[in-house]
């Protein structure tokens, strides 16, 4: 029962009804449980029946003392719910009593609040009578011009001192002077005691500053701080502040330095700070600084325009970094403006006419750039044509002579130069950065745009167009024998020197004028640049008569009539002329400058141009010979390796029109009975009867009767 007992009420792990009556069997003799036993189910019976009575007994046990239990759990609820009534009936009691306490609290407190007041009522008549009698006191002193009081005597009572003598020189002036009194009064209304010892104080205030010492400085401010020197006081501090402050080269950093020092101890010794810093900012601004911009910039104003606008630049950009860092420091309500006024009031002669300035070294150094290029060329400029983009447009139409006149040997300069643009543009990047930084925001579009024209006056008129014209005039005749094509030199420099030009554009000019009406001064003005260019290069189309020209020359040269009628021609060793062999290589040589000096969709119509001359020429170099068979078949290679060369145009008319020509030199070759098939060709079919005519007359064969009778 006790195992039992232990093992039923054990906390420690759950009840397992099986382990429970396993473990009882395996106990109880004769169980079966145990090795060596003979198994008694009797006994066993018997003694699970014993265990379930006791656990009936043990079970009745626990039941009654549960109820037990639970009657003695209502008993005390309902105690605990008495208890608790009578603890509220106790609040209430209490806070009743708290709030009479709290009416007669405040009761009391108004008429202890009375009681003071009729307290002060007295006592503060009862103070200005004592201090009025302390002061006719020292009134008297004053009168007899003896000071016997110690507050006048001991110097560490200046303080004292200065507030007696505030008052009586107060009162003083407040008596007029044809009065008995205000007669008598009138050494303490004169300055003569009142600024001695003022100066005193400010002398003490000084003597403070030098050793150091804050507190007493602090202490001789307030006591100043009602007399009329409180200012002068204030000065001596920021004179005294800026001893050895300024040792250095750098005036700007020192003031930052010392303006970051008194920021920290000025709010330690004046009441006012943000007053005294202010005012010491403000001294520095128009002593210091005013000073030393105009060493430096009058220095160079007049003899060196460059310099002075370094200098300017570099000045003004340092003054508005310094400002930045004061904004830092609390100056007052609108330090922005206070500093803005302090920057303008030094900057403001230099920047009413800088915008003139900056023009005028740009247009003398721009010049002075494109002169020493021309002169270590030894070249003189010439005129050149003047006029609109529709004098040019008109000038294309008409293919008139070029204004420059006759034809000149330029010895294959382009007179374009990387280091010049390169000069130009870093000169005009410099302008637009001072004109950003230095120009009025209601002036900075307009006086960009001023730079920018500059900029287009000497890079694209003095120097790019002007070398457009000279490669223009530079163009030989069609019919010069070994022509240089330079001009495609000059548009490939054009063009990539344009290209530099459009990105300052874009980089240093559009933020300056992006939201202002001279962005689309600005765009037009650009613009008109681009079309007047474009329309001379568009009569640098020439060029291409030049090279259709030289070809002509290789061809005549080359080209010889027994090339396509040999004498033997059961014994020709060549696959294509040597005529074709040198023309191919030139045009592939022309072809690659093209793409070389061009880009975009002028390269495609150059080409296209080129290459339809380049056809006709062919064309019309074959109607001029005679073809036997075997002529004609070299004629086919010449004209397939022609076809091979237009391929490189990559332009589908052109080697269309090779296509169609290849085709038609079938004709010079095909046997008479299939003349008419291959005229009905695809490629041919389309082509006029007397096109396909006058290829076949090229034929040796020609007037045989067969070949007529076939063909009509």
């Amino acid at each position: 029962v006790a195992h039992c007992k232990g093992f039923f009420f054990c906390g420690q792990e759950p009840f397992v009804a099986d382990e429970y009556i396993e473990r009882l069997a395996w106990r109880t003799p004769g169980g079966g449980s145990r090795g060596g036993e003979a198994f008694d189910p009797k006994r066993l019976l018997e003694e699970f029946v014993n265990h379930i009575q006791e656990l009936q007994v043990m079970d009745e046990r626990i039941q009654r003392k549960v109820e037990k239990l639970e009657q003695q759990c209502q008993k005390e609820a309902k105690e605990f719910a008495k208890k608790v009534q009578e603890l509220q009936k106790s609040n209430q009691v209490a806070f009743q009593h708290f709030q009479e306490l709290d009416e007669h609290i405040s009761y009391v407190a108004t008429k202890v609040c009375h009681l003071g007041d009729q307290l002060e009522g007295v006592n503060t008549p009862r103070q200005r009578a004592v201090e009025a009698q302390k002061l006719m006191k020292y009134f008297n002193e004053f009168l007899d011009g003896e000071l016997k009081s110690d507050v006048f005597t001991n110097s560490e009572k200046i303080k004292e001192a200065a507030d007696i003598i505030q008052k009586l020189h107060l009162i003083a002036q407040e008596l007029p002077f044809d009065s008995l009194m205000g007669f008598c009064c009138y050494p303490l209304s004169s300055p003569g005691k009142y600024h001695d010892l003022e100066c005193q104080l400010i002398q003490e205030f000084t003597s403070a500053q030098r050793r150091g010492e804050i507190s007493r400085m602090r202490e001789v401010a307030a006591v100043l701080l009602h007399f009329k020197g409180y200012s002068h006081c204030v000065d001596v501090y920021i004179k005294q502040c800026q001893e050895g402050a300024f040792l250095r080269n750098d005036v700007f950093e020192d003031a930052a330095i010392l303006c970051q020092r008194v920021n920290k101890q000025v709010g330690e010794i004046f009441s006012n700070p943000e007053t005294v810093l202010a005012k010491l900012i403000q001294n520095i601004f128009e002593v210091k600084l005013q000073s030393y911009v105009k060493d430096q910039l009058e220095e160079h104003r007049k003899s060196d325009a460059e310099q002075y606008l370094k200098n300017l630049y570099d000045l003004y950009t340092r003054t508005t970094n310094l400002s930045s860092k004061l904004m830092e420091f609390n100056l007052g309500t609108d330090k922005q403006t206070f500093l803005s006024k302090l920057i303008k009031a030094i900057f403001i002669s230099y920047l009413e006419n800088y915008i003139e300035v900056e023009i005028g070294y740009l247009k003398s150094r721009s010049a002075m750039i494109l002169q020493r290029y021309y002169d270590s060329k030894n070249h003189q400029k010439r005129s050149i044509g003047t006029g609109g983009i529709q004098d040019l447009k008109e000038r294309l139409r008409q293919r008139t002579n070029l204004p420059l006149g006759p034809s000149i040997d330029t010895h294959g300069e382009t007179f374009l130069s990387q280091e010049v643009v390169v000069n130009l543009l870093q000169e005009t990047k410099q302008a637009f950065e001072r004109c950003h930084r230095l120009s009025d925001p209601s002036d900075l579009p307009k006086n960009a745009f001023r730079i920018f024209s500059m900029l287009v006056e000497f890079l694209c008129t003095e120097h790019i167009d002007y070398a457009l014209e000279t490669g223009l005039a530079g163009i030989p005749s069609s019919d010069s024998k070994n022509a240089n094509l330079y001009f495609l030199d000059v548009v490939h420099q054009a063009n990539t020197i344009f290209h530099l030009f459009d990105k300052q554009f874009n980089d240093h000019l559009m933020p300056l004028i992006s939201s202002s009406p001279k962005l689309s001064e600005c765009l037009q003005k650009k613009k008109d640049i681009i079309e007047q260019m474009e329309v001379k290069l568009d009569m640098g189309i020439d060029t291409l008569n030049c090279m259709i020209g030289q070809m002509k020359h290789i061809l005549a040269a080359e080209q010889k009539k027994t090339d396509f009628k040999p004498e033997d021609e059961n014994n020709v060793l060549i696959q294509y002329t040597n005529a074709c062999v040198k023309v191919c290589g030139y045009v592939r040589k022309q072809v690659e400058k093209i793409r070389n000096s061009m880009d975009g969709k002028n390269v495609d119509t150059v080409l296209m141009e080129l290459g339809v001359r380049f056809h006709r020429l062919i064309y019309e170099h074959l109607q001029q010979y005679s073809y036997s068979c075997m002529g004609g078949m070299l004629a086919i290679c010449d004209v397939a390796e022609y076809r091979k060369c237009a391929k490189d145009f990559k332009i589908a008319l052109v080697l269309q029109l090779f296509d169609t020509l290849h085709a038609l030199c079938n004709l010079l070759v095909v046997a008479p009975d299939n003349l008419k098939q291959v005229c009905s060709g695809e490629q041919l079919a389309n082509l006029d009867k007397n096109i396909l005519h006058s290829f076949v007359q090229l034929r040796v064969d020609y007037r045989s009767a067969r070949l007529a009778r076939h063909f009509s």
